[in-house]
C-alpha cells in the first residue's frame, strides 16, 4: 500500500509539472490589452525588444520554478513519511542521546539537512537562472552564506516550535492547536520586533542613509504625515542584486524605512520620494498590524484544520505512513507538509488583502508628492531592473502578487493625472 500510495504522489507530482509548464509556455496570455497599447504601462514604451524578450522568458521560468517547488515540499515530506525515514531519525536521536531536548535537536537536524539537501537543487536553478538574467550579482560564496544562514535560522526557529507543539499534543491531544495559537501570538511579535536589529542585520549590512539632503527630504515626508522617524535606513544590496526595492519592517520602536542602495543609484530623488510616501502610508494606516492580525486569524484557522487533518490521517493511514499517534515526533513532517498545503491555499486570500493595501499606499503617496511623472517612471524603472512582466498570467497574479501588476498601478496613474488635469481645466480663473 505504501508503494503504491509513494507512486500515485509522484505520478501525480509530474502530471501536475507538466501541467503547469504547459499553462506557463503554452496558455497564458500576457499580452497587452489594446486600450492599454502605446500608454506608459505599455512595456514596448520603456523596454527594446531585447529586454521585453528576455522579460518573458526570465518570468516564465521563474514561474515555473516557483509552482513546482512548494509541491516538491509535499512530497518530500509524504515520501519521508511513507519510507520510514522519519521512524530512522528518530531511532538516530534516541541511540545518540538521552537527553529529551538533544534528541529533538538530532531528529530536527536530521530532518533539516534531508529538507536542505533535497531542495537544493531547485534554489541553485533559481540563483542560477536570476545570474543568467543579470539580476543577480551574487557571487557563488555569498550565495551559499545566505543558504546556510537560512538553514540555522529555520533550524533554530523550528526547535522551538517541535518542542513546545509536541509537548502541548501530550499534554491535550484535544485543544493543543489552540494552546499553540496563545503562545504564537508573543512569538510571533517577538520576532518581528527582533527581525530589523537581529535577524535581517545577518544577511547585509543596514546603517543610516548617507545622502543627508535625500533624508531630510524624506523626513520632512515624515512629518507630514506625523511618523517619528529619525533615520531611513540603507542596505547594501548591489553586492548581491541588480534589482530596486525599498520596504516597512519591524514593530513598535524597532520599526524601520528601509532603502536598497541599488534603488538609490537607479531612481532620481522624486522618484525616491513617491518610493518613500508609499512606504509610510504602511504605517499611517496600520497595515503592519493588520497584517499580524491577519497572519494570527490565518494561523488559528491552520492549526484547528491541522489538527483534524492529522488525527485523520493517522487513523487513516497511521500504518502506512509509520505513525502511531499524532503526539509521536515522527508525525512533524505530516504536520509540515499539511501547514505547507494550507499556506499555499491562502496565498489567494492573503495576496488579494496585500494588493488592496498596496493600492492605498500608491493612492497615498500620489497625493502627498502629486508627481505622477515620478510614480510612473519609478515603476518603469523597477519593472525593467527586475525583469518583470507587467501583465502577468492570471495564476500567477492570484499565487505570486501580492502588488498590483505594474500594468495597475501606471494605469492607474494615468487615470490620476488626468483627473487632476480636468479638474485644474475646470477651475475658475
Amino acid at each position: 500500500m505504501a508503494r503504491k500510495m509513494g507512486f500515485y504522489a509522484v505520478l501525480a507530482y509530474v502530471l501536475y509539472g507538466f501541467a503547469v509548464y504547459w499553462y506557463l509556455f503554452y496558455f497564458a496570455d500576457t499580452s497587452l490589452p489594446f486600450e492599454f497599447e502605446g500608454s506608459r504601462a505599455d512595456p514596448a514604451t520603456f523596454l527594446n525588444g531585447r529586454e521585453l524578450a528576455l522579460t518573458e522568458e526570465y518570468s516564465k521560468i521563474r514561474n515555473l520554478i516557483f509552482f513546482l517547488s512548494t509541491p516538491f515540499e509535499w512530497l518530500f515530506y509524504f515520501l519521508i513519511l511513507l519510507m520510514g525515514l522519519s521512524g530512522a531519525m528518530k531511532r538516530w536521536s534516541e541511540n545518540s542521546a538521552k537527553n529529551k531536548f538533544a534528541r529533538v535537536g538530532i531528529y530536527l537536524f536530521w530532518l533539516s539537512i534531508f529538507s536542505f539537501l533535497i531542495s537544493l537543487p531547485l534554489s541553485y536553478t533559481s540563483y542560477t537562472l536570476s545570474k543568467w538574467y543579470n539580476i543577480s550579482t551574487q557571487t557563488f560564496a555569498s550565495w551559499m552564506k545566505d543558504q546556510l544562514i537560512d538553514f540555522w535560522v529555520s533550524f533554530g526557529t523550528m526547535f522551538v516550535i517541535i518542542v513546545v507543539l509536541y509537548w502541548l499534543m501530550n499534554r491535550s491531544k484535544k485543544l493543543w492547536w489552540v494552546f499553540a495559537w496563545l503562545l504564537s501570538i508573543p512569538f510571533t511579535l517577538f520576532v518581528m520586533f527582533l527581525q530589523p536589529v537581529v535577524i535581517d542585520p545577518l544577511y547585509n549590512d543596514f546603517y543610516p542613509l548617507k545622502n543627508k539632503q535625500l533624508e531630510a527630504k524624506i523626513l520632512d515626508l515624515a512629518g507630514q504625515a506625523n511618523i517619528p522617524a529619525e533615520h531611513v535606513f540603507e542596505v547594501n544590496m548591489a553586492e548581491k542584486t541588480n534589482a530596486l526595492n525599498a520596504y516597512v519592517t519591524g514593530i513598535g520602536s524597532n520599526a524601520r524605512i528601509v532603502l536598497w542602495d541599488t534603488t538609490l543609484q537607479r531612481l532620481t530623488d522624486d522618484q525616491i520620494l513617491f518610493i518613500m510616501a508609499h512606504e509610510m502610508a504602511h504605517y499611517v494606516e496600520k497595515h503592519i498590524y493588520i497584517g499580524i492580525a491577519g497572519y494570527l486569524l490565518i494561523s488559528l484557522a491552520g492549526l484547528y484544520i491541522a489538527y483534524r487533518l492529522m488525527n485523520w490521517a493517522v487513523a487513516r493511514w497511521g500504518k502506512e505512513l509509520k505513525i502511531p499517534e499524532v503526539g509521536d515526533i515522527r508525525s512533524f513532517p505530516l504536520f509540515l507538509m499539511i501547514m505547507s498545503v494550507l499556506a499555499f491555499a491562502s496565498d489567494p486570500f492573503t495576496n488579494i488583502v496585500s494588493r488592496y493595501q498596496e493600492n492605498r499606499a500608491d493612492k497615498y503617496a500620489i497625493e502627498m508628492t502629486e508627481n505622477t511623472d515620478a510614480a510612473i517612471t519609478s515603476f518603469q524603472v523597477l519593472t525593467k531592473a527586475g525583469l518583470s512582466q507587467v501583465n502577468p498570467p492570471l495564476l500567477v497574479k492570484i499565487f505570486r502578487y501580492g502588488h498590483p501588476t505594474m500594468l495597475d498601478r501606471i494605469a492607474r496613474l494615468e487615470e490620476y493625472e488626468i483627473r487632476k488635469r480636468n479638474e485644474q481645466e475646470l477651475r475658475p480663473r
